[in-house]
């Protein structure tokens, strides 16, 4: 297949842009010139003046989880406590069945409130209602709800919140709130690979060939060998897994990496804290929830290291990142032998000092590009005095980082080219961008959302850019992003996307 009559943006060296690409069967054969001679009848694409990049990766998102949430109660967006119990109270219902919804935000109600049971319970009587916050680490219940779990709710690294009788208010936050959803709000294996059909096809449509899935604890391989055996699959996932399971690994001696080219288990997640949003980061000042401290995750690396397994530790806060840094640098000479690519997701707040710490240690920075513009206004509200080293995209790749850009979906929405402007722009509306000085250029933006995603999954050499040898997974777009207005960045829409050699989106020929 010869496609033709285009920019096509390596994304590599030494020749960054080509006027046509050759692909043989999956995989790359070269650029303009090649097909003469290696494909003597291949297939002609015409372009039309279309740009071509390399497959967008989502670094950060929970699949399963986010294809789920489309089917339930969206929340996000509503401004005020008013706004969402009218959103609940107007909800459709199936009898029998807890009311589930997501994506609620207090930081975005006004006038400021609290969620509580008996606000829910006035729209929804007595069938259980359960709703997770934007960050996922809270969760509302009403009375129904509540009566449940029969008051087992409290847990190390968990919070009830109470009233001033001491009674729950109907909010759980962290290891509280993942022990009812374990208990209380399990979901068919059935019902997520459904969902997940429809979200393989959503995500293919906005360009997304490959996710690195943090739904581990969900049993996601699974569902994703279910969708392969039945041919839906069409995107490339790397798998984490809880890091709990490592003593099932020391006793098999299964090693990062194991799978196929479309599915493969990859690595371990430990939490060190909560969220900034339901104001469980872990912070210098001695706020927040410490989930997993430093010594606990040395010692979680230093197992992982025996047998193979690279960590990808959630640090939010300017103290969990800091000891998760620490971890890393205390343990580098048992892991760094074995070339393993350790990733802290999220580093949103980090004193300015761990800044480069990164590039020396070794660790990348998986982050999400849109959360700067999702986020300043909490973060001015909740990390005033502690910006400098927030959201802090510039300065981690100026430190020499490795940064992969991610959604964190469901938190934010899987759509990799709205990452991408947002970290450009750094605004996602028509607000003035927020902290201009942390703008990365749309170059290190589509790296960060190509190149880097595939070196952490030891596949620099096979995938990220469009080069002889390497798969041919790639976008066409309607525009060249990096020559386009910025002001267009936002506009810019996904025409076809291509896995494998095979057309997974909107096969051409396009009008």
């Amino acid at each position: 297949m010869i496609l033709e009559n285009g920019l096509i943006r390596t994304m590599g060296a030494p020749v960054p842009t080509q006027r046509a690409l050759a692909i043989a069967g999956d995989t790359i054969a070269g650029g303009v010139g090649v097909h003469e001679h290696a494909l003597p009848s291949p297939d002609h694409v015409d372009l039309g003046g279309r740009t071509v990049v390399p497959g967008l990766t989502d670094s950060h998102v929970h699949f399963p989880t986010w294809a789920l949430a489309r089917t339930q109660i969206a929340l996000d967006g509503c401004r005020s406590l008013d706004e969402t119990i009218e959103r609940i109270r107007t909800a459709p219902r199936r009898p029998g069945e807890m009311m589930r919804g997501y994506g609620w935000r207090t930081g975005d109600w006004t006038p400021a409130a609290e969620p509580t049971a008996a606000a829910l319970d006035a729209v929804t009587a007595h069938t259980p209602a359960a709703m997770i916050s934007k960050d996922y680490h809270s969760l509302w219940l009403n009375s129904a709800a509540l009566a449940l779990a029969d008051g087992d709710l409290e847990v190390a690294g968990g919070v009830v919140e109470r009233d001033e009788r001491g009674e729950p208010t109907g909010v759980l936050r962290e290891e509280s709130a993942w022990r009812f959803k374990e208990r209380y709000l399990r979901v068919s294996d059935d019902e997520y690979v459904e969902a997940m059909r429809a979200g393989v096809r959503l995500a293919l449509s906005r360009g997304v060939t490959a996710v690195h899935d943090k739904d581990g604890w969900l049993g996601a391989p699974r569902l994703w060998q279910r969708l392969q055996e039945q041919g839906a699959l069409g995107v490339r996932v790397w798998q984490s897994l809880p890091h709990d399971r490592i003593g099932a690994l020391e006793e098999t001696g299964i090693r990062s990496g194991i799978g196929d080219d479309f599915v493969r288990v990859g690595y371990l997640k430990v939490f060190m804290d909560g969220t900034l949003g339901s104001q469980t980061a872990l912070m210098l000042d001695g706020t927040g929830v410490e989930i997993t401290s430093a010594d606990e995750l040395a010692d979680i690396v230093r197992r992982a290291a025996r047998v193979g397994w690279p960590v990808a530790v959630h640090a939010i806060g300017d103290r969990a990142n800091r000891n998760a840094l620490d971890a890393f640098e205390q343990t580098a000479d048992e892991w760094r032998p074995r070339g393993l690519r350790h990733r802290i997701e999220h580093a949103q707040c980090l004193a300015p000092d761990d800044v480069a710490r990164f590039g020396q240690i070794g660790v990348a920075a998986s982050v999400q590009l849109s959360h700067a513009p999702s986020d300043r206004d909490l973060a001015e509200r909740f990390w005033a005095g502690r910006l400098a080293g927030a959201y802090a995209w510039r300065s981690l790749l100026d430190a020499g980082a490795v940064v992969a850009n991610g959604s964190d979906a469901p938190i934010e929405e899987l759509d990799p080219l709205a990452g991408i402007a947002a970290g450009v722009l750094r605004t996602a509306d028509e607000r003035p961008a927020w902290r201009l000085e942390q703008a990365v250029s749309v170059e290190e933006a589509l790296l960060a959302t190509c190149a880097a995603p595939a070196w952490l999954t030891r596949d620099e050499h096979r995938r990220g850019r469009l080069l002889p040898g390497y798969l041919a997974d790639l976008v066409v777009l309607d525009r060249d992003p990096v020559t386009c207005p910025t002001e267009e960045l936002r506009e810019i829409r996904v025409v076809a996307t291509m896995v494998g050699g095979r057309w997974r989106h909107n096969p051409p020929p396009w009008d």
